[in-house]
């Protein structure tokens, strides 16, 4: 990270806070993978209207697939002449191919076998924005048209995902929108998790791995999915400036933002550049500056241009483990004096309390290499910073 006279990160609490389900224990009982589909599966006319207005881009795409269309009279029908009904607990799963090694296009399958091809998204085709404004726009749609089945998916729909922490966070960040538009519920959010670190996972419950058996623990976890309890998450707001061109590849969770002002109260030394690029956002998990961040930036990009090397979450932690050593903590640029490898040369760090207008400057020690916002019990892979601590250690704010 550059010196605070070029470049500024500013992390604020926001009021919102996201659904997630939280996995529970299943040992001993025998799902069956039918009774499970009726749990899960939507009417076929709603399968179809979503996925029209996904492909179509356009939330009254699948008006065609309405019952009574013609006079836009909603009485949905299962062939029967019976009215339709919601199932119990209606789901969709978005799913990452490039997770899990090579599980991921098999995983795919399974889950179009016991769900519907419909109601599973390959990210690769169907981002997470275009189901949040097309997808569940169709629902509202069909609800605005009086179509009660729609309307009761609508308010009980969840959803799944299968991949790694980043690509919860994607999902997570784009289902946050509704709020933002008044669409609410958002739908909660369960885990498959297929990534490396897998923290987020791990503190809802729902495993640090993906299981070795997964075509029988699958069933297993969309039918948690369906009882567990809801439970809250925090949501933090990210901003960052830069000077114009700087070269960066953000991830999902950070967005071009048009313009952005740091609090009045803050006290710059040297003069900011004229010309600035910010990115705002929002995280979950952590935010990190430091030795941590550079090697993750960096396994990221070694990912990317020898996809081969990630075929699952052993071989990414040799690989990462392997980066480690080379760019991190014994490799850093300042190798003529290690005193000077902390941030404390690089960073200044204010922190402004709750109902309390000044900021407070944060003493940075000279050994530390890694500054951390942690939002989870969990953090690199299942370690727990935070160990068992004593009630007097914690500072409570009101």
């Amino acid at each position: 990270m550059e010196s605070p006279s070029s470049s500024a990160t500013r992390v604020t609490a926001r009021s919102s806070m996201m659904d997630s389900i939280r996995g529970c224990s299943l040992s001993g009982i025998r799902i069956d993978k039918e009774d499970l589909k009726k749990k899960l599966l939507m009417p076929t006319y709603i399968r179809f209207a979503m996925r029209d207005s996904i492909r179509l881009k356009d939330r009254t795409a699948g008006e065609s697939r309405l019952p009574g269309s013609r006079d836009l009279v909603a009485v949905p029908s299962d062939g029967n002449g019976e009215e339709s009904s919601a199932p119990e607990m209606p789901m969709v799963v978005f799913i990452n191919p490039k997770s899990g090694g090579r599980h991921g296009p098999m995983l795919k399958e399974r889950l179009q076998l016991l769900m519907g091809e419909e109601q599973v998204f390959d990210l690769s085709d169907v981002k997470p924005h275009e189901f949040v404004q097309y997808g569940l726009g169709c629902l509202e749609r069909f609800a605005e048209l009086g179509d009660k089945c729609a309307k009761e998916c609508r308010q009980k729909i969840r959803v799944m995902v299968a991949g790694g922490d980043g690509t919860v966070g994607w999902v997570l960040g784009c289902l946050s929108e509704l709020q933002k538009q008044g669409r609410e519920p958002v739908p909660p959010v369960g885990i498959i998790p297929l990534g490396t670190g897998n923290d987020l996972s791990r503190s809802f419950g729902w495993g640090g791995s993906f299981p070795f058996a997964w075509k029988s623990a699958i069933k297993k976890t969309l039918f948690r999915a369906t009882t567990g309890p809801i439970c809250r998450l925090d949501s933090w707001n990210i901003l960052i400036q830069m000077p114009d061109g700087a070269v960066l590849e953000p991830p999902h969770s950070l967005k071009l933002a048009d313009e952005c002002t740091l609090d009045e109260g803050l006290e710059i030394q040297g003069r900011l550049p004229e010309k600035r690029t910010c990115y705002e956002g929002v995280f979950y998990n952590y935010f990190s500056i430091g030795m941590d961040a550079k090697v993750a930036y960096g396994f990221h990009h070694l990912r990317n241009e020898k996809p081969y090397l990630a075929q699952g979450p052993i071989s990414n932690k040799l690989v990462y483990s392997g980066y480690s050593c080379t760019q991190g903590w014994f490799f850093t640029p300042c190798t003529s004096n290690p005193s000077l490898r902390g941030l404390k040369n690089i960073l200044r760090m204010h922190v402004k309390k709750v109902n309390c207008s000044e900021w407070e400057q944060i003493p940075v020690p000279s050994s530390v290499r890694a500054i951390v916002a942690l939002n989870l019990h969990n953090y690199g892979s299942g370690r727990n910073p935070w160990g068992n601590l004593k009630p007097d250690y914690l500072e409570k704010v009101p």
